[in-house]
């Protein structure tokens, strides 16, 4: 998959996408404080995804100009993410960014903005009902596509895999969990799959590594959907039961995650695990803000491919996302300083 470059910070936030009105192309030299408060809640304080995550924002405000509201965070819960809500709204937020970790539940509080004409960008999460401006996420069924070819060949198509699977309240995790036991089940029908729901906990995947490796002792693959929660206790419980070797190793275990933070290409570097999905947390930062000033500025979009290597798509009617670019990362490319892992806090 071609990797996408991303640009410096201080190059303007063009999308030439297949805009209502292609002459007026929005883009970051064009904005300013004026147009409005926007807000941002940011969905987590214990994943290192989100806090990388969390780290774009300001920068990418600054940036483009846009009169950012302090940030609020719900801490992975839903009744939490509707208070902020409600108080960002009462203060003046004329944009709405949120990662709704419960896709579900969050229906009657995207309704309430509509009534109210607050646009919403949700990242990361797609809401299961109810509108919102756009959402900025990755295909993530690719994700679980490409975790389960990966193990597949890895293994030569026979083993047993432990799956830390997402919530599956999140449209996330249904998305993972869902495409690779279809993979796994079409095309290595001789791999067994210990499928593990989790809620993104890393306890919880720790807990049931423990338990699975009693069982079965010749675990040889596993798959994390979320590398930021559930790879400091991996590798710890792998490390403590003598089975984090290096990948020439007949004991090896070959693990795949998500989310392309610098600790996940740390221990590709070190051959503690063997790739994962770069989710792309300083594009969600970027083009969050810049469809929230686009939404407060009146702008509209339309389905069709980006400048940004992506594609607007309607996932129903009223409901369009861009799917940004996630490249699988291996030894092979782990160093390539395109990937936001490799820049971030530099």
């Amino acid at each position: 998959m071609k990797l996408l470059r991303p640009a410096l910070l201080a190059t303007a936030l063009v999308v030439s996408l297949t805009a209502c009105d292609s002459s007026t192309t929005p883009s970051a030299d064009k904005t300013d404080a004026k147009g409005g408060q926007i807000a941002v809640d940011l969905p987590r304080a214990d994943s290192d995804f989100w806090n990388s995550y969390a780290k774009y924002i300001p920068q990418y405000a600054k940036d483009s100009g846009i009169n950012l509201m302090t940030p609020t965070n719900s801490q992975n819960d839903i009744a939490k993410l509707v208070a902020n809500t409600q108080a960002l709204t009462s203060q003046g937020a004329k944009a709405i960014v949120m990662a709704p970790q419960d896709t579900g539940a969050i229906a009657t509080t995207l309704t309430q903005l509509e009534q109210k004409k607050i646009p919403v960008v949700t990242v990361d999460t797609r809401p299961d009902k109810g509108n919102v401006f756009m959402v900025v996420r990755a295909d993530n069924r690719a994700y679980g596509q490409k975790a389960c070819e990966f193990l597949g060949t890895k293994l030569g198509g026979k083993g047993k895999v432990i799956e830390f699977q997402g919530s599956l309240s999140s449209v996330n995790g249904r998305d993972r969990s869902e495409a690779f036991a279809e993979c796994m089940s079409s095309k290595f029908p001789g791999i067994t799959v210990f499928a593990e729901p989790t809620e993104w906990e890393g306890a919880k995947a720790s807990a049931a590594l423990q338990t699975r490796l009693a069982q079965h002792p010749d675990i040889n693959g596993i798959y994390m959907q979320a590398g930021g929660v559930f790879l400091a206790p991996t590798l710890q419980l792998l490390r403590t039961k003598n089975l984090l070797v290096p990948p020439s190793d007949p004991k090896h275990i070959f693990i795949v995650s998500n989310d392309g933070i610098p600790q996940e290409f740390d221990a590709i570097r070190k051959g503690e695990i063997d790739a994962t999905v770069s989710q792309p947390a300083d594009l969600y930062a970027k083009y969050a803000l810049f469809y929230a000033k686009a939404a407060v500025d009146g702008k509209t979009f339309q389905p069709g491919k980006t400048d940004h290597d992506s594609t607007i798509v309607q996932v129903r009617e009223g409901l369009l996302e861009d799917q940004l670019p996630a490249p699988l990362v291996t030894k092979d490319n782990v160093d390539d300083s395109a990937l936001w892992g490799n820049q971030i806090g530099k």
